[in-house]
């Protein structure tokens, strides 16, 4: 059969569709919440080069749409029929991203050869270590974050290792419930190879090979043709996650974005060191790797919808990842927290294309989505690991509307588990679960509303672990005019003497009768918000989403008896002692005081500092500089020659090159 344009299209269709059988056969068969009903888990179909072709459409992880398994594939030699491989090792290959994300990968023979793989991840709600969970930030080596399995073959030619499936069971916490997980996974990659051999048959061999190239090419076509469309130049972007390490000093990702005609280069040279936390990105340098990328796959979604998802997506364009960094760190640093680095990457990449694209871009999003975990026993004595549920703010208000509320942004695709699985399954009382006043920034367009979740513990040496806690300091900032998001808010017992504020915390003990409440960090908005229509003001007042005083405030609105003020409302609407309107990006007033010292110039000489330092001195010698900095006098020398005297400093009393 020709491959014309047609039946490329059909082609295409039937190996999306192929992945979305996967991904219904493991939602179907697995175990745990957080893989059956948060959907915390990805689903391709690659080539024999390990180059993703296809992905389901509406189900898991859209971060792995343009994934590479080469590293992977490139483990064995010797790939026989009925053959199934595993993985959750980050430094084997840098496919597994961190320990509790185990991937599995099957060859598909048709006639004695090889035609692609199938493949997939699940993140495990606990694969042992030293927290329930499996992570934390507190954690500083990757032998903390429990069970590693280099690459091996699960399954050879049709038989179980049962070797394996025992070394699991021994080293993680609810080892039923991660076996239960797993075959599911070998039921999708399965069904997976069930159906591309019913597609090579319906195609043609050498048609399907040639098909799968094209599908890749036209995705490189689509976005060369999407790229050719933003102005050429350098777009330098930096955020920051509240925390290098538990209390630690600000983790900066900063992005200098080069866009070169059909071509991008996402330089993220100026970001911190290699952490003695959890917060490093283990990539391996590979300038194509997704947990770089994803935010520029997210980009070039907004900008075309009809844009095909697969690693073709991405050949236009690398990445540039200092080696000892924290996008790209080295064994034995621990790395499971790389989730909140990478939304942190991808909202660096979202601000980058906002000074290049300023009125097509969204806000930010929150960049702090709370994984909550429970670890307890049930009344009867059984031991209980469960997901409960992510926590986060909604998205970003866009050119067009409103953000969505309650998830959104960089961790939008992850869905929440009704109260009523988590009650049935944890031993715990939910009190409230909905989205929270007044945490949408105010915008023309305003920020998605935050989650609100609040419940009671009723079992003792109960701990709860909240992963990704973040922007409880530096909310997500706005743009055009509108104003930055709330901040998070993690509290045990809230509105009791004992009441005690966690901040970003993701580790908490507790017993019966303690109440949890966390609030995830707010949106952006987008545009000015006294040029927001007062209808929309008011609906947003009697829907629960803003409050009366937060009308007036932040919108000019003035409502009184459920009515807009008409009078009133204009007379402060009229400029009267009205601000100017700010740059294109708005932070907050706490970021702002941050930069009045950590400049661009001062970042710049510190990092090039710490790059001619090695790798296990740089994080170490960063919260140094940053103390020594943090305690200077007002009365200070010029930026270059202090911070020259502060690494001269460093070199002699810790005998430096």
């Amino acid at each position: 059969m020709a491959i014309d344009r047609r039946n490329l299209k059909v082609l295409a269709n039937f190996c999306s569709a192929a992945a979305d059988a996967m991904a219904f056969t493991l939602m179907r068969t697995a175990h745990s919440a957080f893989v059956k009903e948060t959907e915390d888990f990805s689903c391709q179909i690659v080539t024999r080069e390990g180059l993703a072709f296809a992905n389901p459409r509406q189900f898991g992880a859209p971060w792995y749409s343009g994934i590479d398994y080469a590293p992977l594939l490139e483990a064995f030699k010797d790939y026989e029929e009925g053959d199934i491989c595993i993985t959750n090792d980050p430094y084997s290959g840098f496919v597994a991203t961190h320990s509790p994300d185990i991937h599995i990968w099957k060859p598909v023979f048709f006639e004695g050869e090889i035609a692609c793989f199938v493949v997939g991840h699940i993140h495990n709600t606990d694969v042992g270590g030293a927290v329930p969970a499996s992570l934390s930030r507190s954690l500083s080596e990757i032998e903390q974050e429990g069970l590693r399995l280099p690459p091996t073959k699960l399954v050879s030619k049709g038989e179980i290792n049962r070797f394996v499936l025992d070394v699991i069971r021994v080293n993680v916490r609810l080892p039923e419930q991660n076996l239960g997980d797993l075959h599911a996974q070998i039921a999708s990659v399965n069904v997976g190879e069930r159906k591309i051999r019913e597609i090579i048959s319906r195609f043609g061999y050498q048609t399907f090979l040639e098909g799968v190239a094209q599908i890749l090419d036209y995705a490189e076509a689509q976005t060369r043709s999407i790229l050719a469309r933003v102005p050429d130049g350098d777009y330098f972007f930096a955020d920051y996650a509240d925390e290098d390490s538990v209390g630690g000093k600000p983790c900066r990702i900063a992005l200098t974005l080069k866009i070169r005609g059909d071509e991008v280069v996402l330089d993220y040279t100026g970001s911190d060191p290699q952490l003695g936390s959890s917060l490093n990105m283990p990539t391996g340098g590979r300038d194509r790797h997704p947990l770089v990328m994803v935010g520029l796959t997210y980009v070039l979604y907004t900008l075309d919808t009809s844009l095909l998802l697969n690693a073709g997506t991405l050949r236009p364009a690398r990445a540039i990842l200092p080696e000892g960094s924290v996008v790209n760190c080295g064994r034995p640093a621990a790395v499971g927290m790389r989730s909140l680095t990478c939304a942190m990457t991808q909202i660096v990449t979202v601000g980058a294309f906002v000074q290049a694209l300023p009125n097509l871009m969204p806000a930010a999003s929150p960049g702090g989505n709370a994984i909550v975990n429970i670890k307890t026993t049930s009344r009867a004595g059984r031991p209980v690991m469960a997901s409960i549920g992510p926590v986060g703010g909604g998205g970003g208000g866009t050119p067009a509307g409103d953000g969505s509320d309650g998830a959104g942004g960089a961790t939008g695709f992850l869905r929440n588990t009704p109260i009523e699985i988590s009650e049935a399954e944890v031993p715990i009382r939910f009190l409230r679960y909905g989205l929270e006043r007044d945490t949408g920034a105010p915008g023309r367009h305003r920020g998605g509303l935050s989650a609100v979740m609040e419940f009671e513990i009723s079992a003792p040496e109960t701990i709860i672990t909240a992963r990704n806690r973040n922007r409880s300091i530096m909310p997500a900032w706005g743009v055009n005019g509108a104003h930055p998001g709330s901040i998070s808010r993690f509290l045990r017992n809230p509105g009791r003497s004992d009441e005690d504020s966690l901040g970003n915390t993701d580790v908490v003990h507790c017993g019966p009768g303690d109440v949890i409440r966390i609030v995830g960090p707010g949106a952006g908005g987008y545009g000015d918000p006294l040029s927001r229509p007062t209808d929309k003001v008011l609906k947003d007042v009697r829907c629960g989403a803003v409050s009366v005083a937060s009308a007036e405030r932040d919108y000019g609105v003035v409502i009184r008896v459920g009515r807009v003020d008409e009078e009133a409302t204009a007379a402060i609407r009229s400029g009267h002692g009205r601000p100017p309107v700010p740059e294109v990006i708005t932070h907050g007033v706490e970021r702002r005081a941050f930069e009045a010292t950590w400049n661009l110039e001062r970042y710049d000489l510190l990092t090039a500092f710490l790059a001619s330092q090695p790798v296990g001195w740089r994080y170490f010698l960063k919260h140094r500089i940053f103390e020594a900095v943090e305690k200077a006098s007002d009365d200070r020398p010029p930026v270059a020659e202090e911070m020259r005297m502060l690494f001269e400093t460093m070199r002699i009393r810790y005998a430096l090159s």
